[in-house]
C-alpha cells in the first residue's frame, strides 16, 4: 500500500542522536536501547548501529539476511564514517568495529562479542601509524583473529593459547602486552595458520564479509547450549532472539593511560551506595573477565586515573538517577577520555535489592508501590535462610530437586537415631535417606538438612522439612544410599559417615565437604518493605504450621493465621506414635476408643498452644488424612520391636500390617474415608480442637477454629463428618458452659469435588485447595516417582514447568477456577484459600489472587515471599508493575 510505514532493520546511533529509546528493549535488545538512550541523554558513547533482534529468528529459520539488511547496514556504515572520520577498510584511516549481542532481557556471558573487526594485513598498518605504537596494533589484530576464529568458525581457543604462551615463555614475559610487535605479528601469523589448517580455507581480509560473517555468529549464538541453559533457568522465551549491535571501537590497551572495566552504580552484593567493580590498565573487555590477568578493585582507579574516575562516578549517579535503579554499566578509557559501552539493570543479591529498593524510596527516586514492584519474590530466600559465600571453593556431588531452601553443612548420617545421638552431642549432622517416613521424624528434627535419592517436591521429607525451615534436596537420583553400609555413591565416589557434606535447598546441589556460609539478617529495610506490600495488597495470607514452635515462627513473618494444620504430624514420635500405633492394632471399637483417650490429651494440649500463639487469627485444622500403613514400621527389626512392646505375636502384627496395605494408598483409605470407617477418630480429634477453644477463650484468650475435612469426593461424604463434628461441638460447648464460633470446610483435592463444588458448598462455609494432591489426581502423577521422568519432560519442552512447583493454570488451575464459580455460586460467602506448597510460589499465588481466593497457606518460611507476591499482584492488576518494567 502506498505511503504505508516499513520498521527499519537498523538503528542508529551517535553524535547525540539515536533512533532508538530505552523503551524499545524487544527490537534493540537491552544493550542497544541503552546505548541508544545514553546517547540521546549526553553521556560519551562511541557511534554505532544495532540490527533489530526481530531478524534473528528469522536468520537462524532461512540462514539467509534480506535484501533490505544489507542496504540498511551499508548505509549505517556509511553514516558511522561520517561520525568518526575514519573509513571502513581504509589502508590509512581504518575505522574497525566491535561486533557485539543483546538481547531484551539480560544474558550475561551466554552469547558472542567479537572487538576489532576490520582489521587485516593492509588496516593493521593504518592502526599503527593512527596510534603511533606497532604492538598495540598488533595485540589487537592477534585478539580479532583468535576471537573471529573462536565465534564464527567454532574453533578451539587451545591451539591458540598454546602458541601465546609458548611465544610468552620464550620472549620471557608474563603478561600479553608485553610482547613486542614482532613477536606479535608472527603470533597473527601463527594464529591465521591454525585457521587455515582447520578450515581449509584462508582467513577472511575483506572487512565486509568479516562484519557478515560475525553477524551471523551472533545471531547463531542464541542456540548455543549454554545460552539455551541459560533461558531455561531464567525462563526466558526462545521466541525472543537477540539484537546485533556494531560500534565503533575505543581502545583501552593503548598504553597506562588507556583501561577498560566493569562497574555497578552500588554495591550488588550490600546495595551500599557507592561505585563498585573492577578495572584493567592496557587491556581490553575481554581481559577483566576472562581471568588472563588479575583486575584491581574500582576504588583505585581513583588513584590511578582521578579524573576518569571522577567522571565514572558521575555518569554513573546519572544514569542511575535516568533509569532510577542501579546500573551495571561497562567502559572503556581510551588515553584519559571515558567511554560508555553498556548500562543495563544491575542484577543484585536479595539483601542488596531490599536495601536498594528502600534507599531510593528515601532518594525520592521510586515511590513505595515501585519498591514493592522491584524486588523478585523468590530473592527474599536469601533473606530468610543461610547461603552459601559465593567465594566458596565447591565440589559438587549431585543435583536433585530444591525441595526446601537454605544451606547447611554437617556430616553425613544414614540413620535417625544416630542422627539424634550425634546432634545431642553437639554435632552438626545432615540426615542423608533413600526417603523418609513418619519413624525419621526425630532424625530430621535433629539434622541440619535432609537430602533424599527418591521423592519430589511434595514428598515427606519436602514438606516436613520446609515447615521446619530446614534445607532440602530431594530425589537426587544419582545417590545410591546403602544405609546398612553407612554410605552414598555418586558414580565412583563414595561419603560415609562422619564425612562432611554442604547441602544447598535452594538449587538442590549436595556438595562434598564443609563450605563457608553466609548467615541470614532480616534489616529494618526488610521490615519496611514488608509493610509497604502490606498495605497494598488484598489476599491474606496464612501459614502451614503443625506445632506451636511452626505457629509462632509464622506470626513472626507475619503469617495471618493458620491455613493447614496437619493433625497427623502431632503423632509422629514417642508416647503419640505408641498410642496411635496401638489405635491401629486394636481389634474393636473399644480397643480403639482407649487408645484413643490416650491421644485426647496430647491434640487437646497442641491445639491450645496453636490458639494462643495465633491470638485470634484463624487456624484451620485438617482431620486425620493419611493412610494408617503410615504410622506402621517397615523393616523386619522395627515389627518385631513394636510387636514386643504391644505383646503381639510378629507373625499377628504381620498380618495386620500386610492387611493395611494398599497398591496405590494416595487414593485407598485416607482422608475422610477413614473418618467414614473410624468415627472415633474423628469424635476425638473435634473433642480436643473445641475443649482446647473451649479453654483458651474462658482464659479471655481469643480464638477462631476452622475445622476441615480432607479428600471430600461427594457431599455426602461431608455431610457425615459434619454431622460428628457439629454434635460433638455441642457437647463441648454445653459441658464447658461457652460457645466458641468456628467455621467448618472442606478440603478440595480431587477432581470430582471440584466439579461438584455447588453441591458440596451447600454444606461447607469454606473450600481450601490441596493443590498438592489435586495435582496428583489431575496429572495421573505420583509425585515420589514422577522424578524419575519430569526432569526429561522439561528438558524436551513437553512440559514448560515442573507441576508440583508452578501451578499449573491450564489444566489444575481450571479446576480451581470451576471450583471456586461453583462454590460461590451457591454459596456467595464462601471463603477461599489454597494450602498446597503453590501457596507460597509467587506466579500461582497470582493465579489466586486473580481467581478472588480470600488467602493463601504456606510454610513458614515462604510467609514473606507470599505477602510480597500478592503485593504484586495486586500493584499488577492496577499497572504499576507495567510502569516500573518499562523504566529499567
Amino acid at each position: 500500500m502506498s505511503g504505508s510505514y516499513v520498521q527499519p532493520l537498523v538503528y542508529f546511533f551517535g553524535q547525540g542522536r539515536a533512533d532508538g529509546t530505552a523503551g524499545m528493549k524487544d527490537i534493540l535488545g537491552g544493550k542497544g536501547a541503552g546505548l541508544a538512550e545514553m546517547t540521546t541523554i549526553g553521556i560519551p558513547v562511541p557511534p554505532g548501529f544495532t540490527i533489530a533482534s526481530t531478524l534473528c529468528l528469522t536468520y537462524l529459520e532461512s540462514g539467509q539476511f534480506p535484501l533490505r539488511l544489507r542496504t540498511q547496514v551499508e548505509n549505517s556504515l556509511q553514516r558511522l564514517e561520517g561520525a568518526t572520520g575514519r573509513h571502513f577498510g581504509d589502508r590509512d584511516n581504518p575505522l574497525l568495529v566491535s561486533v557485539r549481542s543483546g538481547a531484551a532481557v539480560s544474558m550475561p556471558g551466554m552469547m558472542e562479542t567479537i572487538l576489532n573487526l576490520g582489521l587485516n594485513d593492509v588496516t593493521v598498518e593504518g592502526l599503527t601509524r593512527q596510534s603511533g605504537n606497532p604492538a598495540f596494533a598488533w595485540d589487537s589484530y592477534r585478539r580479532f583473529v583468535q576471537m573471529y576464529a573462536s565465534v564464527v568458525y567454532d574453533l578451539p581457543k587451545r591451539p591458540f593459547d598454546h602458541l601465546l604462551e609458548e611465544r610468552k615463555a620464550r620472549c620471557g614475559v608474563e603478561r600479553d602486552i608485553d610482547l613486542p610487535a614482532d613477536e606479535l605479528k608472527a603470533l597473527v601469523l601463527d594464529f591465521k595458520s591454525v585457521v587455515a589448517k582447520e578450515r581449509g580455507l584462508p582467513f577472511p581480509d575483506e572487512p565486509l564479509d568479516q562484519l557478515w560473517g560475525a553477524i551471523a555468529a551472533v545471531f547463531e549464538s542464541w542456540n548455543t547450549r549454554r545460552a539455551i541453559d541459560y533461558r531455561k533457568l531464567h525462563d526466558i522465551p526462545d521466541t525472543m532472539g537477540t539484537a546485533v549491535n556494531i560500534v565503533a571501537m575505543v581502545f583501552g590497551n593503548l598504553g597506562e593511560d588507556s583501561g577498560t572495566g566493569v562497574a555497578f552504580s552500588r554495591d550488588p552484593s550490600t546495595g551500599e551506595r557507592v561505585l563498585y567493580g573492577e578495572y584493567l590498565l592496557n587491556a581490553q573487555g575481554e581481559d577483566v573477565v576472562s581471568g588472563v590477568r588479575n583486575p584491581d578493585p574500582i576504588a583505585r582507579l581513583r588513584e590511578a586515573m582521578p579524573q576518569a574516575y571522577g567522571e565514572l562516578d558521575r555518569t554513573a549517579r546519572l544514569l542511575e538517577r535516568h533509569f532510577r535503579d542501579v546500573q551495571d554499566m561497562e567502559f572503556t578509557i581510551e588515553r584519559g577520555k571515558l567511554y560508555m559501552l553498556q548500562t543495563r539493570r544491575g542484577q543484585r543479591s536479595g539483601p542488596a535489592a531490599v536495601r536498594v529498593a528502600c534507599e531510593m524510596v528515601d532518594e525520592g527516586l521510586i515511590s513505595e508501590e515501585e519498591a514493592v514492584a522491584r524486588i523478585p519474590p523468590n530473592d527474599l530466600n536469601q533473606l530468610l535462610h543461610p547461603m552459601i559465600d559465593p567465594d566458596s571453593q565447591l565440589d559438587l556431588l549431585t543435583t536433585g530437586l530444591p525441595a526446601s531452601p537454605g544451606a547447611a553443612c554437617g556430616t553425613a548420617v544414614f540413620d535417625a537415631d544416630r542422627a539424634e545421638e550425634l546432634a545431642k552431642g553437639g554435632g552438626a549432622v545432615i540426615l542423608v535417606r533413600r526417603e523418609t517416613s513418619p519413624e525419621d521424624f526425630h532424625g530430621m528434627v535433629a539434622a541440619r538438612a535432609i537430602v533424599t535419592a527418591r521423592g519430589g517436591m511434595t514428598s515427606h521429607a519436602a514438606v516436613v522439612a520446609r515447615g521446619m525451615g530446614k534445607p532440602c534436596v530431594a530425589g537426587a537420583q544419582a545417590l545410591d544410599v546403602d544405609e546398612g553400609a553407612g554410605c552414598f555413591r555418586v558414580g565412583t565416589r563414595e561419603i560415609r559417615e562422619g564425612e562432611w557434606i554442604t547441602v544447598d535447598g535452594a538449587t538442590g546441589r549436595v556438595f562434598a565437604g564443609q563450605a563457608a556460609l553466609i548467615a541470614p539478617e532480616l534489616s529494618g529495610n526488610f521490615n519496611r518493605l514488608m509493610a509497604w506490600a502490606d498495605r497494598v495488597r488484598h489476599l491474606r495470607v496464612r501459614c502451614n504450621a503443625d506445632t506451636p514452635a511452626d505457629a509462632h515462627r509464622g506470626r513472626d513473618f507475619g503469617a495471618e493465621g493458620i491455613g493447614l494444620c496437619r493433625t497427623e504430624h502431632m503423632f509422629f514420635e514417642g508416647r503419640r506414635l505408641e498410642a496411635m500405633r496401638e489405635m491401629i492394632v486394636a481389634s474393636d471399637t473399644a480397643g480403639r476408643k482407649k487408645a484413643l483417650a490416650k491421644l485426647l490429651p496430647m491434640q487437646r494440649g497442641d491445639f491450645e498452644a496453636i490458639f494462643r500463639a495465633m491470638d485470634g487469627f484463624p487456624v484451620c485444622i485438617r482431620l486425620l488424612d493419611p493412610p494408617l500403613h503410615e504410622f506402621l514400621p517397615k523393616e523386619a527389626s522395627e515389627i518385631e520391636a513394636m510387636a514386643r512392646e504391644m505383646s503381639l505375636e510378629p507373625a499377628k502384627l504381620r498380618r495386620i500390617i500386610d492387611g493395611l496395605t494398599e497398591v496405590n494408598p494416595m487414593l485407598g483409605l485416607r482422608g475422610c474415608r477413614l473418618g467414614i470407617m473410624y468415627p472415633e477418630i474423628t469424635e476425638m480429634q473435634v473433642r480436643a480442637i473445641f475443649e482446647a477453644a473451649c479453654t483458651v477463650a474462658a482464659r479471655k484468650g481469643r480464638v477462631m477454629p476452622e475445622v476441615m475435612v480432607p479428600l471430600t469426593s461427594s457431599v455426602i461424604e461431608f455431610r457425615k463428618q459434619a454431622l460428628i463434628v457439629r454434635q460433638i461441638s455441642s457437647e463441648v460447648f454445653s459441658e464447658r458452659q461457652i460457645t466458641v464460633p468456628y467455621v467448618l470446610g472442606t478440603m478440595i483435592e480431587l477432581p470430582r469435588a471440584a466439579l461438584t463444588a455447588d453441591e458440596i458448598a451447600r454444606e461447607a462455609q469454606f473450600f481450601s485447595f490441596g493443590t498438592n494432591d489435586l495435582t496428583q489426581t489431575t496429572w495421573g502423577l505420583s509425585r515420589d516417582d514422577a522424578g524419575r521422568f519430569l526432569p526429561m519432560y522439561l528438558e524436551n519442552g513437553i512440559i514448560e514447568d515442573d507441576p508440583f512447583q508452578v501451578l499449573d493454570r491450564a489444566g489444575v488451575g481450571k479446576l480451581v477456577q470451576i471450583g471456586c464459580e461453583l462454590g460461590r455460586k451457591t454459596r456467595p460467602d464462601l471463603k477461599l484459600g489454597i494450602c498446597g506448597e503453590h501457596g507460597g510460589e509467587p506466579a500461582s499465588v497470582a493465579f489466586c489472587d486473580e481467581l478472588g481466593m480470600n488467602y493463601v497457606s504456606c510454610s513458614p518460611f515462604r510467609v514473606p515471599i507470599a505477602r510480597l507476591a500478592a503485593a504484586q499482584s495486586a500493584l499488577s492488576e492496577r499497572g504499576t508493575m507495567d510502569r516500573t518494567r518499562a523504566t529499567v
